[in-house]
């Protein structure tokens, strides 16, 4: 699959004749590392939610991962996440489990043994500097710290496509550059296509990327 991503003349709203998104046309190929930058408001956000089918498109047509995301069905999108992993900046864990059972979630829903996602869960704790807090609840956690146990999560099932919506704006340098680390690894090793939203491209990532820009409705490429 040489496009991971394929935009055509996309729209996307919440409300009728309100676009967010307009005629955007855009190409993510395999392996590709894409920073998003814009705004606040631009709607960022609004484009990420569209990759994973949390927004449906309004019209265009939206190809991820090779599906038709402009025709969707419950099980087309249940397949599509199978191949996707989300970070989200509000983390989005499930504060009545503890971060193995969180990490394990992808997983489990995909029907995997008991054995195999605890020992995912833990080789990924492990590359996120969590070995030590396996027991812990989320609300034990620091901020940087559920936001690295939400990565270990969205790489659980080694994803095609890695979706990072501003992972690093509440984070301290650490939890930061833990969070770039592992991105660069899982592009290098596993072979995923990276798209992160952020207001602030890191000066010191040393990964060749494409940058691209929301203004006005519409995604261009930086020059």
């Amino acid at each position: 699959m040489s496009n991971i991503i394929h935009a055509t003349n996309l729209v996307l709203s919440y409300k009728k004749d309100e676009p967010i998104i307009k005629d955007t046309n855009l190409i993510v190929k395999n392996r590709d590392f894409i920073f998003l930058t814009g705004k606040s408001g631009s709607g960022k956000s609004t484009f990420l939610k569209s990759l994973y089918g949390e927004l449906a498109v309004s019209s265009g047509d939206l190809s991820v991962c090779g599906f038709n995301l402009s025709n969707t069905t419950k099980s087309k999108l249940n397949l599509l996440r199978k191949h996707t992993g989300v970070i989200f900046q509000d983390y989005k864990l499930i504060n009545e489990w503890n971060v193995e059972k969180n990490v394990m979630l992808p997983l489990m829903i995909a029907g995997y043994s008991k054995e195999v996602c605890k020992m995912q869960a833990h080789k990924l704790l492990k590359h996120v500097k969590l070995s030590h807090k396996v027991d812990k609840m989320p609300l034990e956690l620091s901020g940087g710290e559920q936001q690295r146990v939400a990565m270990a999560r969205a790489l659980a099932h080694n994803p095609t496509l890695i979706i990072a919506d501003e992972p690093t704006g509440n984070l301290d340098d650490y939890s930061s550059d833990v969070i770039w680390g592992l991105l660069k690894s899982v592009r290098k090793h596993i072979g995923s296509t990276i798209i992160v939203a952020t207001h602030r491209i890191p000066q010191t990532l040393g990964v060749d990327y494409k940058h691209y820009f929301l203004n006005e409705g519409t995604i261009y490429e930086a020059n």
